[in-house]
């Protein structure tokens, strides 16, 4: 049986950020990512001001990826819209990149990773391999996103879905983000390095049966409701899916020696754009509290009380962003005053 002092099940930005903070201190932490190359994530593409400072001090440059610059928010719902400028530059970089290039530099830093290979179940700080053999870690860093792992799910409820595809990038979108808002769900949609546009949905389940269950059928539903997003959304050839994104949720439990990070400390609604921005912060904060010799249960208690107002304040937005009605009342708004815009997206940001 392997032996290590931390095992990281995940490979995604918060388990390499946990990776490389204890890297940097001397430790070795093994990683474990289920995915042979990077790619056929459904969230991410959005790296919005404090992520771009977390990677900064990780030592990760995103101009150096390529990352698309974004400098304004472009809204749209209910046949109006709206645009206004962004607190600070952002940035748009595929998720394969990001990855890529994370999981490398915490090789470099003297993590080590195993590539392609999942954990089928854990038991205590032990975790069984889909190649059939074993890991015994003095202590785990679960990582696996919005993917559960058995034996130390995380015990969220069930929630939203998640749709993501690239598609060919509309000339009027370089340096915007734009979110089309509907009944039921919204859509990000932004440049990312390669010149693709990268389209992410939300959408609660009832939406999605309402339109026959299928990413292809709710786009053409769309097409009265949020015409500029459906007809980008049929020219889409391929989709990837997860369902049960509990957004709004936040862990204040864990097992003992089971430090969560990423979506399994807390899953920010997406249009606040933040979420790559708390997958490196719940990373580095379970790195620090392990060199301090903090148990895994005051490290989440912490973080819970961190993402608090983060989290409520999105879950705020994604309730008027879901809604016609609030929806195009706020567009009016922000027409108005487009530092309320700002304002909002400020009060969803985790800090650094």
């Amino acid at each position: 049986m392997r032996r290590t002092d931390t095992l990281i099940i995940g490979g995604g930005p918060a388990g390499a950020a946990a990776a490389i903070g204890l890297a940097h201190a001397g430790r070795a932490p093994l990683i474990v990512e289920r995915r042979a190359l990077p790619g056929g994530i459904v969230c991410g593409g959005f790296l919005g001001w404090d992520a771009i400072a977390s990677l900064r001090r990780l030592g990760v440059d995103r101009v150096a990826l390529g990352a698309a610059p974004i400098t304004r928010l472009r809204l749209i719902a209910g046949g109006r819209s709206t645009e206004t400028w962004l607190p600070a530059e952002a940035g748009g970089l595929s998720r394969a990149r990001l990855d890529d290039a994370m999981l490398a530099l915490a090789e470099r830093t003297g993590a080590i990773v195993l590539r392609g290979v999942t954990v089928r179940r854990v038991t205590g700080t032990r975790a069984d391999l889909g190649n059939g053999e074993a890991i015994e870690a003095s202590r785990l860093i679960v990582a696996t996103g919005k993917h559960a792992v058995r034996g130390a799910e995380r015990g969220a409820p069930g929630g939203s879905i998640g749709l993501r595809t690239t598609i060919a990038a509309p000339p009027d979108l370089a340096g915007t983000i734009e979110l089309h808002l509907f009944r039921g769900g919204y859509a990000g949609l932004l440049v990312q390095e390669d010149g693709q546009a990268n389209l992410c949905v939300s959408v609660r389940p009832g939406r999605l049966r309402e339109a026959g269950g299928q990413p292809a059928a709710l786009m053409a539903d769309l097409a009265r409701e949020a015409p500029a997003i459906a007809e980008l959304g049929m020219a889409a050839t391929a989709w990837d899916a997860i369902a049960a994104i509990p957004y709004g949720w936040r862990a204040r439990t864990t097992a003992p020696l089971t430090y969560r990070v990423g979506d399994q400390a807390a899953v920010i609604a997406s249009l606040a754009g933040d979420g790559i921005a708390i997958a490196l912060a719940s990373g580095r904060a379970a790195a620090d509290a392990i060199l301090s010799g903090d148990p895994a249960e005051a490290h989440i208690a912490r973080f819970a009380g961190r993402a608090a107002g983060p989290l409520r304040h999105a879950e705020i937005i994604r309730r008027i962003a879901e809604s016609p009605a609030a929806a195009a009342a706020t567009i009016r708004v922000i027409d108005r005053l487009p530092w309320l815009a700002r304002q909002a997206a400020r009060l969803t940001r985790i800090g650094h």
